[in-house]
């Protein structure tokens, strides 16, 4: 990844990293509102608070800042299944990693579409990551569903479809918040949804994967 200028200097001031974070902000603030397409330099130094010669100090073009984003976002995003643990009781991690996507979708909402974006506009910045870091985790915590079902813990499944369903079903609560909120009403859109997203999400899967409810 590119640094930003100010870090590449032999020792990086607190106000040097102040200053990073600030434009990063802004920045996310804008490329979730706009797209990387519609965002603009101007946008961002203003939603900071700065002057564009002062920004572009710290980071010398919108692309510099969009990769810094995606490249933070991805790993932050990678964490809950990085958690997904071999030796813990099937039922038990499952549960929890819906749980914490579904929490990444209520706090990290800008970040996910950050992430959706750049998925839609073919992955410019994180193709390599995708197709490195990314799949060697996916494909470790693949083998680890399929030795829970070969012994029998859970139903026989595809463990990468199962992967990919727990995505998209908890990152919807992120990327179509404003759908979701204005079906369920006033009276069900509040703070609760998440935790009524959890509960059917859990009976979606753990279902689908009880051992004793498969067929014969």
């Amino acid at each position: 990844m590119a640094l930003p200028r100010a870090a590449r200097t032999q020792r990086r001031t607190r106000i040097q990293e102040a200053k990073e974070e600030q434009i990063l902000e802004a920045a996310l603030e804008v490329f979730s509102l706009h797209g990387f397409r519609g965002a603009t330099v101007d946008q961002i130094a203003e939603v900071a608070g700065m002057s564009k010669p002062n920004l572009l100090y710290y980071f010398r073009t919108k692309e510099a800042m969009h990769r810094a984003l995606i490249t933070r976002v991805l790993d932050t995003w990678l964490d809950p299944l990085r958690e997904f643990d071999a030796e813990g009781n099937p039922v038990s991690e499952i549960r929890s990693y819906i749980r914490r996507k579904l929490e990444m979708a209520r706090d990290f909402p800008r970040e996910s579409r950050l992430f959706a974006n750049e998925i839609l506009q073919g992955a410019p910045n994180i193709e390599d990551e995708l197709k490195g870091p990314l799949k060697s985790l996916v494909d470790e915590k693949a083998e680890v569903i399929r030795t829970w079902a070969k012994a029998g813990k859970i139903a026989k499944c595809d463990p990468y479809h199962l992967i990919f369903s727990i995505w998209s079903t908890t990152q919807h609560y992120a990327d179509f918040d404003v759908q979701v909120r204005a079906v369920l009403g006033q009276n069900q859109a509040g703070e609760g949804r998440f935790e009524d997203a959890a509960r059917f999400l859990e009976q979606l899967f753990l279902t689908g994967l009880n051992v004793s409810e498969q067929p014969a």
